[in-house]
């Protein structure tokens, strides 16, 4: 921190209450009121530095011994108004970053400029301001603090942005460049010698970031002023800039770190501001910190900016930061986790425990990225070989750059599929939750997406237990959005002993995974041809193994699917049989294609033995019973 002495009178300056003296050996001949305060000064020092004062004591006309001047408006504290009367009388003060500010509005209010006299107080601040203040970096941002008292006076006289201007300069330059005035910041202070810039001359290389926890000291309108202008150097990375704005979250956001922001335990914490002066203030906050995050992907971690946009939801913020946050989240949702999606609903419409809305939006802004691009490259229509031209190669190699980022789409596309399921999983648990965005978020997801269906089958299965109260129809209607086909052995093993599934998911399943298991086995080397054309229009390859379960997810011990007691095939039976006493009354639209009855495919199944063969011979021999009879 940089000082500046003036004078060298000793101080003579003395205080009996509200009055203020000096102490000389010619009485006072001129009384100021400042602030409550009165001193009785002369008129010869002041008036000749002061052009305010001469023109006030010029238009007083009583004769009197002691002429009273009254400064009502005046815009520092009486510490300036001292510091100036001081400089008069040629006493002894010291300038630093924390007082130059109010003394140098103070010295503007008083004219104390060169016209009155050389070398006058405002000339001398100005040198120290320019030459000292504005180099050294600790004190730019403590005067940049300092200007908040004064904020009309210290934009007037572009205080303000000299600071601004100054510290972002700093930040885009490199810091072995950058005087610190041994504050550096917190991570590097302690081992920084009073001469910062030579310190660092010795030491390892600074990190980029130095600069973020320093200037998350200032206030949100100071420091959304030097994030513009440090951003529109143009100089700094994206990254550097999403970094600095988490560290700016977590010191002025009540538990921004942890559960969104914990705004209620702040607001009963807090003393002097009421609960909607609280919340105002951290809505500003919120909002300004969204306005900042650089419009490249990847400048803020999406754990980040889902935080942000829990605390949205409970500062209740505009619908235009809302929107905003979920857009930046969309473009890179497949690096987010579960729980990071699980944001509080704080609506009074609706008594869901999830915000589901929200996310479904993030879900829609993911899946209208780009398209992707061709598959191979355009051929030439010409036949034989031609010299490759170095246009001919700047195309190859935007359609390899395509190509790679179609491959890096389709991945992030797999992963959010799987982040979804495991996402409907944990909402599936409110009782609140209606059917509808249940099934709205599922079959978002393209088909191509999902791999395996294990993980939504999980997902039906929690929901169907957190709704026992769901109908035959809902329930239908939930499980059209499971395929069976893309289930594991494990996952049909559970599936066939669910009560809770419609007895048409439980039909497929035990028909597609019984098929698939005896040509797995080996045992047999030629299907009906009935049997091959059902399995060709859902597009099964019999001779291709069940896939292995999904371990993606880590489930609840009461949630984990059970297989004991599936060793005989006595349980699957028992089951269909239970689902034959309650779904006896089939409709007609639950014929399949080939004219089969469900209920006739049904009887089939319950009776097929353990041998596959003799399986697949009853199965045939029952198509062809019920197909004669219909002819």
């Amino acid at each position: 921190m940089k000082f500046m002495k003036l004078g060298s009178r000793p101080d003579t300056f003395y205080t009996t209450e509200a009055v203020r003296p000096v102490s000389s050996e010619v009485s006072s001949d001129l009384i100021i009121q400042v602030k409550g305060s009165r001193y009785l000064l002369h008129k010869f020092p002041l008036l000749s530095k002061c052009l305010r004062l001469q023109r006030l004591c010029s238009e007083y006309q009583e004769a009197s011994q002691h002429q009273i001047i009254q400064l009502h408006d005046f815009p520092s504290g009486v510490e300036a108004f001292e510091l100036c009367a001081k400089f008069c009388y040629g006493i002894t003060i010291t300038l630093s970053a924390y007082n130059i500010v109010a003394s140098r509005c103070a010295a503007e209010y008083l004219q104390m400029t060169e016209d009155v006299e050389k070398g006058n107080l405002i000339y001398k601040l100005e040198v120290f301001f320019n030459s000292c203040i504005l180099q050294g970096w600790r004190d730019s941002i403590a005067t940049l603090q300092s200007t908040k008292a004064f904020p009309l006076w210290s934009e007037d006289l572009g205080i303000t942005s000299r600071c601004i201007e100054a510290i972002a300069s700093k930040v885009l330059t490199h810091p072995s460049k950058v005087s610190l005035s041994h504050s550096y910041s917190r991570r590097g202070r302690d081992d920084m010698s009073c001469n910062g810039a030579e310190s660092l001359r010795h030491n390892k290389p600074a990190n980029r970031g130095w600069w973020a926890e320093d200037i998350a000291e200032l206030g949100i309108d100071l420091y959304w002023r030097t994030m513009i202008a440090i951003k529109s150097g143009g100089k700094m990375p994206s990254h550097l800039i999403g970094d600095a704005l988490k560290i700016y979250a977590a010191k002025w956001l009540p538990n921004i770190s942890k559960n969104g922001c914990d705004h209620k335990q702040a607001a009963s914490d807090s003393d002097s501001d009421s609960a909607n002066d609280l919340t105002s203030k951290h809505r500003l906050i919120l909002e300004s910190i969204v306005s900042l995050v650089p419009v490249e992907k990847g400048a803020a971690s999406t754990s980040f900016l889902l935080k942000l946009l829990k605390a949205a939801n409970i500062l209740n913020a505009s619908s235009s930061s809302k929107m905003e946050l979920a857009r930046r989240v969309g473009l890179q949702l497949e690096d987010a986790t579960v729980s990071d999606l699980i944001i509080p609903s704080v609506s009074y419409e609706t008594d869901t425990r999830y915000d589901v809305d929200i996310v479904m939006t993030i879900l829609e802004q993911f899946l209208l990225q780009g398209q992707s691009p061709p598959t191979s490259p355009p051929r030439s229509k010409l036949g034989f070989e031609r010299r490759r031209s170095r246009s001919a190669e700047n195309i190859d190699f935007e359609f390899q750059e395509s190509r790679r980022s179609s491959s890096a789409a389709h991945s992030s596309k797999l992963k959010v599929a799987k982040l979804m399921d495991v996402y409907l999983q944990e909402i599936g648990r409110d009782v609140n939750l209606s059917l509808s965005k249940f099934i709205a978020i599922a079959e978002a997801i393209p088909e191509f997406a999902r791999l395996d269906h294990d993980d939504l089958y999980r997902a039906i299965d929690i929901y169907l237990k957190a709704h026992p109260d769901l109908n035959k129809s809902e329930r239908k209607r939930l499980c059209r959005i499971l395929d069976c086909k893309k289930l594991s052995m494990e996952a049909c093993m559970h599936a066939a002993q669910n009560e809770l599934l419609p007895l048409r998911v439980v039909v497929q399943v035990l028909f597609f995974e019984q098929a698939r298991a005896a040509m797995a086995g080996g045992k047999v080397t030629e299907l009906p041809s009935n049997i091959r054309a059902l399995l060709a229009t859902h597009n099964i390859d019999p001779s291709r193994p069940p896939a292995p379960l999904s371990t993606s997810s880590l489930m609840p011990a009461d949630d984990q699917w059970s297989v004991s007691g599936l060793k005989s095939p006595r349980s699957k039976m028992s089951t269909l049989r239970m689902k034959l006493a309650e779904d006896d009354d089939l409709d007609e639209n639950d014929l399949n294609p080939d004219g089969i009855g469900r209920s006739s495919k049904l009887k089939a199944l319950c009776l097929l033995p353990a041998r596959p063969k003799r399986m697949f011979s009853k199965l045939w021999s029952t198509n062809r019973s019920t197909t004669s009879e219909k002819n």
